[in-house]
């Protein structure tokens, strides 16, 4: 029998995050070497990890980080399996470290950013080691660094996520609620003069054949002008400026702002848009780990 206490089978699983009887067949086979124990279950959660790679990981959070020192702001998704990981401080402060490494080591993309440095040796070793202790499927989905000046607003715990540029420095509580505004209402452009003008006479086209289906249609010259005042409604509607602003709807963002920025962009992430989620159930899956 190896040589190892209770107390060392304690310890490894505090290391390691693993179950108690995986740290004690790890001692037994390492011969009660700590380290080479952890090895051991690094191995075998690294190999896990990979079975994993196959998975859905549609839940997760957006979590944003900005430098006040170096004007850097980071908007970042990263995705686990369930809404049960997401809601953790440990796979938290996963994605609050990530979203630090991207604005200190500015990686070009997902791929550049697994081969930044960290305190594990890269981030694709952090995300493997994370899954080894989790237990779950960790992705990187997306992400954006800017470099200016920078505020970021997170709705949810990080179910919503945005990240707003001014033009200069601005006063911080109105790029706050700029970037809230953004989040509740989700624009699509920031000024009229941002729309496409394909975009534009796609939606009159939509306007004028939907006046034209009413029953008892008006003559085309009233549709024309019902037509450029819906127009101007759909520009409330898709426009950041032209919007109602959340927290006084008798004003306009464009108002509220009053001339002191210019907003020069923003990024808007809602966690999973887009994503396959898993349809599996949840109560079916947990009895048949017991039935094993």
């Amino acid at each position: 029998m190896a040589a190892f206490t209770a107390k060392d089978v304690m310890k490894l699983r505090e290391l390691t995050g693993t179950g108690m009887m995986d740290c004690k067949k790890a001692l037994i086979d390492a011969d009660g070497d700590m380290d080479k124990a952890a090895e051991i279950l690094r191995e075998k959660g690294l190999a896990k990890a990979a079975k994993k790679a196959s998975r859905i990981a549609a839940e997760g959070i957006v979590d944003s980080y900005i430098c006040e020192k170096c004007g850097v702001g980071v908007l970042v998704e990263v995705n686990c399996e369930t809404d049960f990981v997401a809601k953790t401080d440990n796979f938290k402060a996963i994605v609050h470290k990530i979203a630090q490494i991207i604005a200190e080591q500015d990686p070009a993309d997902v791929t550049a950013l697994l081969a930044c440095s960290c305190d594990e040796g890269t981030v694709e070793e952090m995300i493997k080691n994370a899954t080894f202790q989790i237990g779950e499927k960790i992705d990187v989905r997306r992400f954006v660094r800017v470099k200016g000046y920078v505020d970021s607003y997170i709705h949810m715990g990080g179910k919503i996520g945005v990240l707003v540029e001014a033009d200069k420095e601005a006063d911080k509580e109105k790029m706050h609620d700029v970037a809230l505004q953004i989040a509740a209402v989700k624009p699509e452009f920031i000024a009229k003069t941002d729309v496409p003008a394909a975009t534009i006479e796609h939606e009159k086209e939509i306007l004028k054949a939907q006046a034209l289906n009413e029953p008892n249609p008006k003559p085309l010259n009233i549709i024309e002008k019902m037509v450029e005042g819906r127009i101007q409604k759909y520009f409330k509607e898709v426009c950041l400026l032209e919007q109602p602003f959340v927290k006084d709807g008798d004003i306009t963002v464009s108002k509220m702002i009053g001339g002191d920025f210019n907003v020069k962009q923003f990024v808007r992430y809602e966690m999973g848009e887009g994503l396959q989620k898993r349809e599996d159930n949840f109560a079916e899956e947990v009895m048949s780990q017991i039935g094993k």
